[in-house]
């Protein structure tokens, strides 16, 4: 009688989730249309670092065109040593960068291929060939909620996608609600927002697929892992009573 009534006890407290709310893309078989890589571009916002490179064949020319590099001290326990590395420029609340020589630019709302070629175009006048190499290098995304590692990314590459965003944080845990995954998003100082469904092949038509810098992925939990958060604030409460129980049983059942 003892171990059947602990079963029972354990089955009710035990909340499982059903397959359905798990399985990504269910109807994936029924998808028939094509990713459109096009959207995947970023645009340059306000407060993006950027690195800009200016070269040339003739590196004379470009040199004025380059911010100085800078000294930073690498020190650990066992040495010292000190590197060079290039400034960065920050895009201000206006959308502008102080280049040298050109001056004050406007980049914000370009894509980094619109804003290389803005500055190549302006660079024509005092360099023959000019060659640009521009990044945004504080492209970073927030993963928060039911997920294994939730955190902030960075992005080298410029380009991340959802579902890569979710997986560097370890994928959802089973209790991650996975039809309703929010994505914040600021565009123009404004914040937007939308609401994923991952268990629909229709996330990957969506303009929310790929990410943009700053962008904010958050898991909500599942009904299941709200019952067991309940149960885990009560646990000592729950794990007396059950006690309580079984010692009665006991007496009443010798």
């Amino acid at each position: 009688m003892n171990r059947k009534f602990i079963l029972i006890i354990s089955l009710f407290l035990m909340s499982c989730a059903s397959k359905k709310d798990i399985l990504y893309f269910q109807d994936i078989e029924d998808y028939n249309s094509e990713l459109d890589v096009s959207k995947n571009e970023i645009r340059i916002q306000k407060y993006d670092m950027l690195s800009i490179n200016v070269s040339s064949v003739d590196r004379k020319s470009a040199a004025p065109f380059n911010l100085p590099a800078i000294s930073t001290i690498n020190s650990d326990i066992t040495s010292a040593s000190s590197q060079q590395r290039l400034q960065n420029y920050l895009v201000n609340n206006d959308g502008n960068i102080q280049f040298p020589v050109l001056g004050e630019i406007n980049l914000l709302g370009k894509t980094t291929t619109e804003a290389i070629e803005y500055i190549k175009e302006s660079l024509r006048k005092y360099i023959k060939t000019p060659i640009v190499n521009l990044r945004v290098v504080n492209f970073k995304v927030s993963v928060l909620g039911e997920v294994r590692r939730p955190g902030r990314f960075d992005v080298d590459d410029e380009r991340i996608t959802i579902l890569e965003a979710i997986s560097r944080a370890g994928d959802m845990t089973v209790f991650g609600k996975r039809k309703n995954v929010l994505v914040i998003r600021e565009n123009d100082g404004k914040k937007t927002y939308n609401k994923l469904d991952f268990t629909s092949s229709n996330l990957l038509s969506s303009p929310f697929y790929y990410l943009k810098q700053n962008d904010v992925v958050m898991v909500s939990p599942n009904k299941a892992q709200i019952q067991s958060s309940a149960f885990n604030r009560n646990t000592s409460v729950f794990v007396s009573l059950a006690g309580l129980i079984i010692s009665v049983i006991s007496i009443f059942t010798r």
